[in-house]
């Protein structure tokens, strides 16, 4: 079992890196709503001890996402608390889905150099933004709740991104807090995908974190996504735990 103060202690950067619209802290759990866009963004992360029964919890953090319509949804580790949750949403009708990787690497170790080719930026562009949800094929909805979250990101962060002929071709996310650095919204444009562009921007992003600092990386990424896995594994990746969401709606 990975130790569970690194798991609550990457869940907290992740949350701050991919922060929600709103939030909800709630004797031990911190619930997460972003208008349906995404599902870590409107979820509930049940990182610390709680006083009251489960039973009482999960009925005050149902009927609040109810009251929202939208579906109660839970974001899961080896070290979500308390222990025995899983079973417990799992007898009360919670579905599993999504099960995801988080991946970790020893920065201080890398050797690896950033491309000529990818731009970074502190801030998102709106060509950035662009591109990334038509990559992505966001709907007009879901592209301005990215948008808001975008730019609701607190921590140190850079947006990189590749143009050809004129047009960003691919891009990412890093957000560095407390010489931890976290990767999100990695993308490659479909016509030009398995050329090694997810490898450059991955790669000038992981420099740049070194360079201001960070001595640790971490990554999510679905467990099916063998494209996605065989990049990070080329970038020295490993594995360090999972998590998965269990859903009710």
């Amino acid at each position: 079992m990975t130790d569970p103060a690194l798991i609550t202690r990457i869940e907290e950067f992740s949350m701050n890196a991919w922060p929600p619209l709103s939030s909800l802290h709630d004797d031990g759990w911190v619930l997460q709503f972003g208008e349906g866009y995404s599902r870590r963004a409107n979820a509930i992360y049940p990182l610390y001890p709680v006083s009251r029964t489960l039973p009482e919890k999960l009925a005050a953090c149902e009927a609040i996402y109810r009251a929202k319509g939208q579906p109660v949804i839970f974001k899961m580790t080896e070290a979500s608390l308390p222990a025995g949750l899983d079973e417990t949403l799992d007898n009360s009708g919670y579905q599993t889905d999504a099960r995801t990787a988080v991946h970790v690497l020893d920065l201080e170790r890398w050797r690896g150099q950033p491309a000529a080719d990818v731009t970074l930026r502190e801030s998102a562009s709106d060509g950035w933004l662009e591109a990334f949800c038509r990559m992505r094929e966001l709907s007009s909805t879901h592209r301005s709740i990215h948008k808001r979250i975008i730019r609701s990101i607190l921590p140190e962060r850079r947006f990189a991104s590749i143009i050809l002929n004129g047009k960003i071709v691919a891009c990412g996310l890093a957000v560095l807090q407390s010489g931890w650095v976290g990767f999100y919204d990695i993308s490659t444009d479909k016509t030009v995908r398995r050329q090694g562009l997810g490898f450059r921007v991955m790669e000038t992003l992981l420099a740049w974190a070194k360079s201001a600092g960070a001595h640790d990386a971490y990554l999510q990424v679905m467990v099916d996504n063998l494209p996605a896995l065989a990049l990070y594994e080329k970038l020295g990746f490993k594995e360090a735990y999972q998590y998965w969401y269990r859903i009710k709606y």
